[in-house]
């Protein structure tokens, strides 16, 4: 592994861990064995080095999520949703570090004066949302979902979706316990009132 790469990983953890604030590059330099002045040459800021690793984040579920997509056929609409609510859940857990990274509020902030960081944002978010909306799209077509706006609709199965990651992100509750309650409520939300 490369000191860079060794630098990226050490500060996903600092900074999911412990907020954007509160990581020290004294800390991240302790934690990797790379001096300051190493880091500050790979990155030369340390809202730099968060960028860098945003867009990784960012990278990584696209990345991730296509695959999956890529691998996978449904029969229906709402098994497509199904399919996708059980991989994010999956996935969150999986990168426990970078949804912890995402989930904080820092990242937001920062996008509301940085472009970059709220490019790298609208990235990951429409390549989520933008599945559900393909599976509420594909449900509609083949009857399993009912007629509503595809949009809006994949907006709010992905809102419930990441609440419940955000449960499990932040150690609140088991987002295990909630799956056959969620995947239930989805399923209310689509159905198909004609059938």
């Amino acid at each position: 592994m490369t000191k860079k790469e060794a630098i990226l990983q050490a500060a996903t953890i600092l900074f999911s861990k412990n907020g954007y604030n509160e990581t020290s590059m004294s800390e991240l330099s302790k934690m990797t064995g790379a001096a300051e002045s190493t880091i500050f040459y790979h990155f030369k800021s340390k809202e730099n080095l968060f960028l860098a690793i945003l867009e990784r984040v960012k990278e990584n579920i696209i990345k991730e999520f296509e695959g999956y997509m890529e691998t996978k056929q449904f029969e229906t609409g709402i098994d497509m949703v199904e399919g996708a609510v059980s991989f994010y859940l999956y996935i969150a857990g999986r990168m426990e570090n970078q949804f912890l990274m995402l989930h904080r509020h820092f990242p937001y902030k920062l996008a509301e004066e940085n472009p970059v960081c709220r490019g790298h944002l609208e990235a990951i978010y429409d390549c989520l949302v933008d599945i559900f909306e393909q599976a509420v799209l594909l449900g509609q077509k083949d009857g399993s979902i009912g007629q509503m706006p595809a949009r809006k609709i994949a907006l709010i199965i992905f809102s419930m979706v990441d609440g419940i990651a955000r449960f499990k992100t932040y150690n609140l509750y088991d987002a295990g316990a909630l799956y056959n309650e969620l995947i239930e409520s989805c399923r209310r939300i689509l159905q198909n009132k004609k059938s």
